[in-house]
């Protein structure tokens, strides 16, 4: 083996791969048999941060950095003038099997740019995971790419190797696709997403039936967007997030701000813009609530708001904006009135429905929680506070809150750290 050689692909197509945020290693159900190496029901290990600080648990690469494509977004798009590079297939298995025996990951996210074609393309990708799976016997998590335009038998086939699959939608709209990406439609995204989820479902059903039926992408599938891009709103991102959430089962919807990597797209930011990185966080948070704290998308972006607030979070936001429904009394609301009360998470939102059976709930209780009291405090009553909301305007209590919050937003961006040293 040609260690510089290798070292060099490494370089090249690590750096390409970092612009692919959804690489989560959650998930997976997959555990280890009897004499394998590894297992991808747990993970954890963090040897990398991308650009814009965010931290890479996995072995991330592309298969190559050759494209057919000229996404004008993208740092592999076929009229860039860079170095391209492209591992072999037994290339990309021994450096996995080599760097998780020396516990440098966790599991391989493998990626890649379309040469030749799609089929050509993901059978390649098919051939790692299977030789990983077959050969190596190695039970660690995988995360493959979809590419756009393969056949569903390849599809199929890497589904019952893979941990979890993703295929990024790229732009929320297809109206900003066709601007940055005219060869590209969200269709292509839609077929295989619909595919895959079909797929899960049958093979779901039929391990009720029969015990030995092989899991089929244990850890689901997921999408990325890319954010700043393409003039978009918030809530055209979001509403586009919550119809494939609905449509698909997806996992995880991953919101990337847009890092500037070509000089010679005027209709792009420049080279030097900061990526949306604050917009991208309340995307997340937003994101969040309606997966986990039960909003319905409609109720934080809409017409008459679609635009997130950017000095405060969605939630404090949405009480702010409707200052009728508060405050709820913690000692008598449900759970799903409890998670809309800023301040208080869903941890602590089960804390209180559990304490409150041994009796009325207190302030100096609820602050043994781990609620945010402080802003909690102006939406929500208990035994012996009730604030009494309706003396203040929306923009005092704002003010208030602001007064005495401060910022976990990073304003500097780290540098990238490298994974191979």
């Amino acid at each position: 083996m040609n260690f510089d050689r290798i070292n060099e692909k490494l370089s090249i197509l690590a750096d390409a791969a970092k612009y692919d945020v959804s690489c989560s290693s959650s998930g997976s159900k997959r555990q280890n048999t009897k004499n394998g190496l590894g297992n991808g029901h747990y993970s954890g290990i963090c040897h990398s941060f991308t650009e814009d600080g965010r931290c890479v648990s996995l072995l991330k690469i592309l298969l190559t950095n050759h494209c057919i494509y000229d996404c004008a977004f993208c740092v592999s798009r076929k009229s860039n003038d860079i170095k391209r590079a492209a591992f072999t297939v037994q290339e990309v298995v021994d450096l996995t099997i080599n760097f998780y025996k020396r516990n440098y990951i966790e599991g391989l996210f493998l990626s890649s740019g379309i040469f030749k074609n799609a089929d050509f393309t993901m059978e390649r990708l098919l051939l790692i995971a299977k030789k990983l799976r077959l050969e190596e016997n190695y039970n660690g998590y995988i995360h493959l790419k979809t590419i756009p335009g393969a056949s569903p038998e390849l599809l199929r086939e890497a589904g019952l190797y893979a941990d979890r699959m993703s295929i990024n939608l790229e732009m929320p709209t297809e109206k900003g696709l066709k601007l940055v990406a005219p060869e590209k439609s969200h269709d292509d995204v839609k077929k295989p997403l619909g595919f895959i989820n079909q797929q899960m479902t049958e093979f779901n059903t039929e391990r009720k039936l029969i015990k030995s039926t092989p899991i089929f992408v244990p850890a689901g599938q997921s999408t990325q967007m890319v954010i700043g891009a393409t003039p978009e709103n918030d809530m055209e991102i979001m509403h586009t997030a919550n119809q494939y959430y609905n449509d698909y089962n997806l996992k995880r919807v991953y919101y990337s701000g847009f890092i500037p990597i070509n000089h010679n797209d005027t209709m792009l930011p420049s080279i030097g813009t900061q990526p949306p990185l604050l917009r991208e966080n309340r995307l997340y948070q937003t994101d969040w609530l309606m997966r986990f704290y039960q909003f319905n998308v409609n109720e934080i972006l809409n017409v008459n708001n679609p635009h997130l607030d950017t000095d405060i979070d969605p939630k404090l936001s949405y009480a702010l904006r409707n200052l009728h429904l508060y405050p709820i009394d913690i000692n008598t609301a449900d759970y799903h009135l409890i998670l809309r009360i800023p301040g208080i998470g869903v941890g602590s939102a089960k804390k209180i429905i559990q304490a409150r059976k041994f009796g009325n709930i207190y302030a100096y209780q609820l602050k043994k929680f781990g609620i945010a009291y402080n802003r909690a405090r102006y939406f929500m009553k208990c035994a012996d506070d009730n604030y009494h909301i309706k003396d203040y305007l929306p923009s005092q209590i704002k003010n208030k809150i602001l007064s005495t919050s401060k910022s976990k937003y990073l304003k500097n961006i780290p540098n990238q750290l490298n994974l191979f040293d």
